[in-house]
């Protein structure tokens, strides 16, 4: 690793100094301290303002130059063209890392302003993330660059997936997806215009980082495509890599160009790069949670064989759909299993596949379909559709569910759709790891996704 990838410091700073901590509540310097401070950071806040004796109850200094202590990380959130002058303040001060949240460089023309930066950084070694970002989040180290008011995102509970988005915007938004989802994050990096660190260091530091399980990713432009696709190769044989590519059509890349000055290039050249690399490839955000929930919460299955469980027929009947158009199979029961089902199950549920359990099934009856089914030699993957409008499913199904979830060692996954009391079960599983899908085409995509993936790191250990 050069100096670039080595990010430890970054994420998880013990010393963080503001350069532009504002005491204007509308300013981005003084949302950034304010992050810190409620979100419970405990490690030393040095407020930098050439014009401010205190800020948000911190003693404020008027360069970096005056702390006199060990820094970590710089975070420049002033004017860009008094961001230079500030970087060299810092490499004076000894600054391990930087941040720059301001925009205003190569991505409005001013390229000549973004190179001096680059200089700057490469002259002290210091590795400098940005322009045009929104920085770092680190749960486990309550560490938090960004500048969104805490009200406005839902920051998701500690987990094992890194999100990498070369836009804030983007990067915000899935933030508040993931969230939702109740699957939970181990880092957040957004690197803008990647003027000096960019996806190949990104990369570089998540594949080494074990506190990372998964890596997510919106890309709009690659700058080093030869070296990025040699350490994607190495990562995805490590860890699972989702990718989503901003600038598919001519007119995207050419709004790419004005966001973060980023080259998009040719789709089909990325598309054959990412599938060569082994990625996981997301049409729309959507997608890129449901696959990169089903990574954080699944083993790599043994097959492509699918068992579905349901409680709603016609459901059943379009997730048998969903599994066939994405290239899964409709699982064949065992004799031994068919036996099990017909003794547990009324004269009126015919023993196949999918298992319609009928309309008034109940924790029970769920109980004995998973007691058979999940057991089953023949079956590699387990959809469980759970309509909870239904008479008998209730919240002692989705208790019975989070049983046999924790016991198993294949794919499980659960499809429930539905308004507010379905929403609070959907909640009450996504927090023990089981995942839940809202459609049968979502739960099969991704499950199609988990088997690719497992085949292409089978492939390629054996080489």
């Amino acid at each position: 690793m050069d100096y670039k990838a080595n990010l430890h410091k970054m994420l998880k700073p013990r010393s963080v100094a503001i350069i532009g901590a504002s005491r204007n509540p509308g300013k981005v310097g003084n949302v950034i301290l304010n992050n810190y401070l409620d979100g419970g950071y405990d490690g030393k806040l040095y407020p930098v303002n050439r014009n401010a004796d205190m800020v948000s109850g911190l003693k404020a200094y008027k360069s970096v130059l005056d702390i006199h202590s060990s820094i970590d990380l710089a975070v420049i959130a002033i004017p860009a063209e008094f961001v230079p002058a500030a970087m060299e303040e810092c490499g004076k001060a000894k600054v391990k890392n930087i941040v720059v949240v301001s925009g205003g460089f190569a991505e409005v023309g001013a390229t000549e302003l973004q190179d001096k930066m680059v200089n700057i950084a490469n002259k002290y070694k210091i590795p400098t993330l940005g322009p045009n970002c929104l920085g770092v989040m680190d749960p486990r180290a309550r560490s938090d660059t960004m500048f969104l008011p805490t009200y406005k995102l839902s920051k998701p509970k500690i987990g094992g997936v890194s999100f990498v988005s070369q836009s804030g915007a983007v990067g915000s938004t899935v933030l508040d997806m993931i969230a939702k989802e109740g699957f939970g994050l181990s880092k957040f990096i957004s690197y803008g215009n990647a003027a000096h660190i960019d996806e190949v260091d990104i990369i570089d530091y998540l594949m080494h980082d074990e506190e990372t399980k998964v890596i997510v990713m919106y890309i709009e432009g690659v700058k080093h495509g030869r070296e990025f696709f040699e350490i994607a190769r190495k990562a995805t044989l490590k860890k699972p890599i989702v990718v989503i590519k901003g600038g598919q059509t001519a007119a995207g890349a050419q709004a790419a160009s004005s966001h973060t000055a980023s080259l998009a290039g040719s789709y089909e050249s990325y598309d054959a790069m990412f599938r060569q690399a082994g990625f996981s490839i997301a049409k729309d955000l959507s997608e890129l949670v449901y696959l990169a929930k089903i990574f954080a919460s699944e083993p790599l299955p043994n097959g492509k064989r699918v068992a579905v469980i349901t409680n709603g027929g016609g459901t059943g009947v379009l997730t048998t759909d969903a599994i066939s158009a994405n290239g899964l199979d409709v699982a064949e029961y065992s004799e031994q299993t068919k036996k099990e089902l017909r003794k547990c199950m009324p004269s009126i549920v015919n023993i196949r596949n999918p298992l319609d359990m009928a309309g008034d099934a109940d924790s029970k009856r769920y109980s004995d379909a998973m007691s058979a089914i999940s057991k089953d030699p023949n079956i590699d993957m387990l959809i469980v559709i759970t309509l909870f409008q239904t008479p008998g499913a209730d919240s002692s199904v989705a208790a019975k569910l989070i049983s046999y979830k924790s016991a198993m060692d294949k794919p499980m996954i659960v499809i429930s759709t539905g308004s507010d009391y379905t929403e609070m079960h959907k909640i009450m599983m996504e927090s023990t790891g089981l995942p839940v899908y809202d459609s049968p085409n979502a739960a099969a995509r991704s499950l199609a996704e988990l088997l690719k993936y497992a085949q292409y790191r089978n492939a390629y250990s054996k080489k």
